[in-house]
């Protein structure tokens, strides 16, 4: 009897094993295999066994390279920036709008509000879905020498902005500077080298990518959330089990204070001594700034109109006497 039984189980075993479809899975991360992004990602290996898939990772130190073997079908799902992932997923990569995301809860709000079923129907566009979201941060602007410390003194300077980011382009003329082309693999050279006065990045770039370099004894980071950058995770939809997706989406938000306890650890890295405050005269001057933009390039069908609106609803949700609040222009 005990023997049938053990066989019975190894069967079963075996047939579950059998059953497990082999998906490629693509990482960009800027520390590679060594890195956290790619350590939750193991975790996320364990998790989808139990939706019948079972993923080989593979890292990548170049966000581009990533994308276009995952266009070439050479990966079924990668986890990516969040404004890399526009052309995959207009709603979803909305959530990193410059200025929409103010601080940690809101974004913890986002991010539960479009995981949930509810959002599922905006989560898929073509043959494309969005796996889940995880917060990787403010990002901040890192200049070298900290007496540009307004929109005004902005001008004229040279910035380090992403070419592949229409956004961030328009955010950079909108202050009257001067866009140099940058990605995120060679950016934070630029900036460290002298190439560009001023560049954008969250504190997890700061050690890493040997940004104090850049910053010097002249330099400072401007502590105010020009966007808060995320990972999503984009999956090729015909290549995964009916409801993987939402079943990907909801454990991917459990991972959310993890990622936020590794945010805070970046931010504690860096030396208080670069942290520059705003005065509040200019904090609503960016504000207001951001906010043009936001509306700009949402007429413009850059940005989706809805992921906007949730936005600001849950940004007035915590501060309803605000003037966006009343006006209702997102």
């Amino acid at each position: 009897m005990l023997r049938l039984v053990f066989c019975l189980l190894t069967l079963a075993m075996a047939h579950q094993t059998m059953a497990l479809e082999k998906r490629t899975f693509c990482v960009y991360d800027p520390l590679g295999a060594n890195g956290t992004l790619f350590g939750l990602s193991k975790d996320y290996q364990t998790a989808a066994l139990d939706w019948g898939v079972d993923f080989h990772l593979r890292a990548y130190t170049d966000e581009k390279i990533a994308i276009d073997d995952f266009k070439a079908e050479q990966c079924d799902g990668m986890l990516i920036t969040g404004s890399r992932a526009r052309p995959f997923n207009q709603f979803a990569a909305t959530v990193e709008a410059i200025g929409a995301v103010p601080d940690d809860e809101i974004m913890r709000q986002a991010i539960m509000t479009v995981s949930s079923p509810k959002a599922a129907r905006f989560m898929v566009e073509g043959r494309y879905e969005v796996g889940g979201m995880l917060p990787a941060g403010p990002i901040y602007l890192f200049v070298r020498d900290r007496s540009v410390d307004s929109v005004e003194e902005l001008s004229g300077k040279r910035i380090a902005t992403f070419e592949y980011d229409e956004p961030s382009i328009k955010m950079v003329n909108h202050v009257g500077a001067a866009v140099v082309p940058a990605n995120s693999a060679n950016f934070s050279g630029k900036f460290n080298n002298g190439s560009v006065d001023a560049a954008y990045a969250p504190a997890l770039a700061y050690k890493p990518l040997e940004m104090y370099k850049g910053l010097g004894d002249n330099g400072g980071i401007m502590q105010f959330n020009l966007a808060y950058l995320d990972f999503q995770i984009i999956l090729h939809k015909d290549r995964f089990p009916e409801g993987y997706g939402q079943k990907s989406r909801s454990k991917v938000a459990t991972y959310f204070d993890r990622a936020l306890t590794l945010i805070h650890k970046d931010e504690a890295a860096v030396d208080k001594k670069y942290w520059m405050q705003l005065s509040d005269a200019d904090y609503e001057k960016y504000q207001q700034m951001l906010r043009n933009v936001r509306i700009e390039l949402r007429d413009e069908g850059v940005y989706h109109p809805v992921t906007l609106r949730l936005l600001r609803k849950l940004r007035c949700a915590g501060n309803p006497a605000a003037a966006e609040c009343v006006e209702k222009l997102e």
